[in-house]
């Protein structure tokens, strides 16, 4: 049982390697995007697919918190999939849980992070989709190729696509990724003297 530990963390030590040389840039890139837009006076919605809602849930928290270093609060809310605090409408259309969620509280300038594990989560398309018809920016956490999702995005959007097809070591990397955006977005918005070690 301790060989299976000791696989497990090497597997996803060898996922946190590969998507450390690949997402740098599109994380770069999604953490100016959302400061730039927070400055502006927009909120970042965020949503996430089953296993991945944890993870929305967590980005908006520590956005309206703080990371690692007191700060302002920052506009951040997590869409909910309680469908006991939905409608009968929404039980019977799961895949719109988001989507109508979006076309309720999602102004212009607003942002949606959307967080998937293959790309072709029902319920994130129809997000994006609706997202995408009131020209917000969309940032993407997805695995694999990307799925239908990668197709959906515009020049404006930014995909952070984990290179792994194993949904655990993908939501492990996204985990690592909305903490890497938390630190990029508080040094962009309130730099410091200080260099994180």
């Amino acid at each position: 049982m301790q060989d299976i530990v000791k696989e497990i963390y090497t597997e996803s030590i060898q996922a946190h390697i590969a998507a450390g040389e690949v997402l740098p840039s599109p994380l770069e890139s999604a953490a100016f995007t959302i400061a730039q837009n927070l400055i502006n006076g927009n909120k970042l919605i965020c949503c996430g697919y089953q296993s991945c809602q944890m993870l929305a849930q967590h980005i908006a928290t520590i956005l309206v918190n703080c990371y690692e270093t007191e700060r302002p609060c920052l506009p951040a809310i997590a869409l909910n999939t309680e469908v006991n605090n939905l409608s009968t409408y929404a039980e019977q259309n799961e895949h719109e849980v988001f989507s109508r969620q979006v076309r309720a509280f999602a102004q212009q300038g607003d942002m949606l992070l959307a967080i998937a594990v293959n790309g072709n989560e029902k319920s994130i398309i129809s997000a994006v989709e609706s997202a995408l018809t009131k020209d917000m920016t969309v940032i993407v956490l997805v695995g694999n190729d990307g799925g239908e999702l990668s197709g959906l995005l515009g020049p404006n959007d930014v995909e952070i696509r984990v290179p792994s097809k194993r949904p655990s070591r993908i939501i492990e990397s996204h985990l690592l990724s909305l903490h890497c955006l938390s630190e990029l977005i508080d040094l962009t918005l309130f730099p410091q003297d200080e260099i994180h070690a």
